[in-house]
Formats: C-alpha cells, sequence, structure tokens
C-alpha cells in the first residue's frame, strides 16, 4: 500500500472512531453527515442498524452501556480501492481495551457507506 493510501486509510479509521467517541449528540450527528454516506448501514454480531439516525443510536447505546470508554485504533488500516478494514479495541481511556474488533467498511464517494464488524475479544462481563 502507498504512503497515500496508509494515510487515507489513517484518516478515514480515526473519522470512524471519533464518530463512535463523541458523546456529545450535536458533534456525533456533525460527523456522520460529514464522514458518513447519506443512506449508510452497520451490522455486527451484536446489533445493526439503517440510516444515520439508527447508527447514532447504535453509538449511543454503547456508550451507555459503557460510560467513558473510548474507541482506539489498534494496528494500521487497510485501504484496498474502496475497501477498508481496520480493528479496534474498545476500554477505559488511555487502557488496553478488553472489546477488540475489526471492521470492514465500503466507501462511496469518500465517505463510509457499509460497515461490518466483527468482534475478536468480548469479556464474559461485557
Amino acid at each position: 500500500m502507498s504512503n497515500a493510501s496508509q494515510t487515507t486509510a489513517a484518516i478515514l479509521a480515526h473519522s470512524y472512531l471519533d464518530t463512535w467517541n463523541a458523546s456529545n449528540p450535536q458533534q456525533r450527528k456533525l460527523l456522520l453527515e460529514s464522514a458518513w454516506s447519506e443512506a449508510p448501514s452497520y451490522v455486527d454480531p451484536m446489533m445493526s442498524g439503517t440510516g444515520r439516525e439508527q447508527i447514532d443510536g447504535l453509538i449511543g447505546a454503547v456508550q451507555s452501556r459503557f460510560p467513558g470508554w473510548k474507541f482506539s485504533l489498534l494496528g494500521t488500516p487497510d485501504l484496498h480501492g474502496s475497501h477498508l478494514r481496520f480493528s479496534w479495541s474498545l476500554g477505559p481511556d488511555g487502557a488496553d481495551g478488553p472489546v477488540k474488533g475489526t471492521d470492514f467498511v465500503v466507501l462511496e464517494d469518500g465517505r463510509i457507506k457499509d460497515v461490518t464488524g466483527f468482534l475478536d475479544q468480548i469479556p464474559e462481563h461485557a
């Protein structure tokens, strides 16, 4: 992957995680409008949503379940055409997150269109 592709992949992955970390509803709405397509979809083994409003609700639910926890990028994201792959952790801010996953994103005009998430590590109490 070229340096430009690595930079683009990192920017997109951070933008995605910024959306999941935005606890202010207005900030999250702005991120959903700027970084996500007009009609995005999200699915993982525990939840799914279609459209910005439903995805916003999913993010709010995760934040309620894990108050104060943050998503962090793990490793280096990969970009292949309109497909982005990256891994993340979720845990207390500044700590190694006990929840880990890998997301596959389809882009549309450089914006997040479809997300398929996989949960790689989930503690029993989560």
